[in-house]
């Protein structure tokens, strides 16, 4: 799938600079095309420079908390939630600290370092999966969440904002946490129904009701703020929250005397390691994207929507941002590349690279982690799996856009 969309690209470019030299007779077009594609090779090493930075930081931090005992601590918290929503793993199952930990990994907006984690919880819920071939209830449901991916903080979302220049690259950490919101309550909803889950046990609601006041609360008290006052208390918010984080984790480790910054180092020292296979990732999706973008392809395109969307009467800044929303299911180096793109093109902080950046941090890619998670366990029958990610994926999207226009609109 991957492979036929990145051909794609190239070749819809290709068909769209054959159309302009011999129509519209711009000769220029395709040195056009081969700049971009230097352009974005250029770019793609500048992107993973921070990204390197990024991802061994907070890789290394994780390793505090693992070693401080605060993932083991979230995996008893949320055990007698999990024995209600995966009644077939047992209590004590190393997939349930290793589900908390990839959950962990997902809400600090770790996807790539998320990816190994969820990799080893899918296959220990494997062991526990009575047939080799059709997936589980708890395969489904751990598999939904993980596409939904609650994102508490995305820091991934903000380096690629630092990176092009943004003043306050955490001005979207609110809408960011809104929209993911909105995937992972439609998400979990759908499984819910599809497997029958009692989310009425007073259990479950000891856990859902809370979060739901709290999120309910919360809205409602954004709702009395103009947009000036959202776009300050996101930043604010943004920044204190991460920075606490690190604080916390530092003082529960020095507390219960983890060796702090020798954790710190074995935890960054495979962030490096996952950073750096992902730069020919990146070069070959923002090459691609780049000569689309040059060949005029993606112009024709968005134009087109656009004309749907003025004959609607809707407004049309959103638009812009469409690209990262549609390669988003099938490809997150795709997505990632078409984000990047849109804030070089329209401006980081314009409407359109906004609305990119928190679809980006809705959701993951469906069919990456299906492909990825369930082929690592042989698994080829999803089920209801395909239908409740992609649900959950479009509220995401929606909810991102809905949120953009509240908050900057």
């Amino acid at each position: 799938m991957l492979n036929g969309l990145w051909l794609g690209f190239f070749i819809v470019a290709a068909v769209s600079a054959l159309a302009q030299w011999l129509i519209g007779g711009n000769a220029e077009i395709f040195a056009a095309m081969v700049e971009s594609i230097f352009a974005m090779a250029k770019l793609s090493v500048e992107v993973m420079v921070l990204l390197f930075g990024t991802l061994t930081l907070w890789l290394g931090f994780l390793r505090i908390a693992e070693k401080a005992g605060i993932v083991e601590w979230l995996a008893k918290v949320l055990g007698p939630l999990f024995l209600r929503l995966m009644p077939e793993v047992p209590a004590g199952h190393p997939a349930l600290g290793l589900i908390t930990l990839n959950f962990a990994a997902n809400g600090l907006g770790l996807d790539n370092a998320a990816t190994p984690i969820g990799l080893k919880a899918m296959k220990a819920l494997q062991e526990l999966n009575p047939s080799a071939t059709i997936a589980s209830n708890a395969q489904i449901l751990f598999l939904v969440l993980n596409a939904s991916s609650l994102t508490l903080l995305p820091v991934t979302i903000f380096m690629y904002r630092a990176q092009q220049g943004a003043p306050d690259p955490t001005l979207v950490f609110l809408p960011i946490l809104l929209a993911t919101s909105c995937s992972t309550i439609v998400g979990f909803l759908s499984v819910a129904f599809m497997q029958r889950l009692r989310i009425w046990d007073p259990v479950v609601l000891a856990y859902l009701v809370p979060g739901a006041l709290i999120l309910g609360g919360f809205m409602a008290l954004l709702g009395t703020l103009s947009a000036t006052a959202l776009a300050g208390l996101s930043s604010i918010l943004g920044n204190l929250t991460l920075f606490g984080l690190i604080m916390l984790f530092l003082i529960i480790g020095a507390l219960r005397k983890v060796k702090v910054y020798e954790a710190f180092v074995e935890g960054a020292k495979e962030g490096f390691d996952v950073a750096k296979n992902l730069l020919p990732y990146l070069v070959a999706m923002l090459c691609a994207v780049g000569v689309l973008r040059a060949s005029g392809a993606l112009d024709f395109g968005l134009d087109g929507i656009r004309h749907l969307v003025e004959w609607a009467g809707w407004d049309t800044r959103f638009v812009d941002a469409l690209p990262t929303a549609m390669v988003k299911p099938f490809s997150g180096s795709a997505a990632r590349a078409m984000l990047i793109e849109t804030m070089k093109t329209s401006g980081v902080d314009s409407f359109p690279a906004l609305v990119a950046a928190t679809i980006q941090g809705s959701t993951e890619t469906t069919f990456y982690v299906l492909a990825v998670y369930f082929g690592a366990v042989g698994i080829q029958r999803a089920r209801h799996a395909v239908g409740c990610a992609l649900l959950a994926e479009f509220a995401g999207v929606v909810g991102a856009i809905a949120v953009c226009y509240w908050f900057f609109g």
